[in-house]
C-alpha cells in the first residue's frame, strides 16, 4: 500500500473531534509514508487534511473537478492537483489513484463516494480496502444499517466484513494491511 483515497467534508463542521481525527489521520499517513490522495479543495476538513499532511512533509494529490474549482477553492499548494472534467472523472481517478479507502465525517458526497468504492469492491471492480473512521460515533447508524441489511438477506456477512471500521487511525491501517484484497461472492448460488 502507497496511497491512501480520504473522503470527507468540505466543510468543518460543529464537532471538534471530526478536525482532531482528520489531523490524526494525516499525522498517521505520512508517519506510513502513504501519499494521501483526496477531493482537492482547501477548506474544510478536506483543507486540513491536506495542509496537515504537507506541513508533515507527506505527499498530497488532489482531484477536482473544474465547475468546483472556485466552489471548494482548489488548494495549490498539493504535491500535485489534478482538475477534471467533472465528478465521474474525479471519483475514477481518485479511486485509480489509490491503494485503499478511508471515509471521515463528511455530508452527500463523502457517502456517495464510500458506497460507490464499497460497491466497486463487492463486484471486484477493484480489491482494495474500505473502511471508515468511526469518530465519536458519527458512522455508528449507518453500520448498523449495513448489519440490518445483512440481517435482511440482502447482503452477504462476507461482504458487509469487507468495510473496515476503526476508531483511531492506526487501527484502520492496520486493519488494511491485514485485508487480503479477496471479493467475496455477490449473488448466492
Amino acid at each position: 500500500m502507497t496511497s491512501v483515497c480520504v473522503f470527507l467534508g468540505s466543510s468543518t463542521g460543529s464537532n471538534p473531534a471530526n478536525a482532531e481525527a482528520t489531523i490524526a489521520l494525516a499525522h498517521e499517513l505520512v508517519a506510513r509514508d502513504l501519499t494521501v490522495v483526496y477531493g482537492g479543495g482547501a477548506v474544510g476538513l478536506m483543507g486540513l487534511l491536506a495542509d496537515t499532511a504537507l506541513e508533515a512533509g507527506g505527499r498530497v494529490v488532489g482531484m477536482i473537478p473544474r465547475n468546483l474549482f472556485s466552489r471548494e477553492v482548489a488548494h495549490q499548494g498539493l504535491t500535485e492537483l489534478i482538475e477534471t472534467d467533472g465528478m465521474h472523472e474525479r471519483k475514477a481517478l481518485m479511486y485509480d489513484r489509490s491503494d485503499a479507502f478511508i471515509a471521515l465525517p463528511g455530508g452527500i458526497g463523502t457517502l456517495d463516494e464510500l458506497a460507490e468504492s464499497a460497491t466497486w469492491r463487492q463486484i471486484g471492480v477493484h480489491h482494495k480496502p474500505v473502511g471508515v473512521l468511526n469518530i465519536d460515533g458519527y458512522f455508528t447508524h449507518l453500520l448498523a444499517w449495513l448489519d440490518r441489511v445483512v440481517d435482511d438477506g440482502l447482503l452477504s456477512s462476507e461482504n458487509r466484513a469487507q468495510i473496515h471500521e476503526a476508531e483511531t487511525p492506526g487501527e484502520l491501517l492496520d486493519l488494511f494491511l491485514a485485508d487480503d484484497g479477496g471479493t467475496a461472492p455477490k449473488w448466492d448460488s
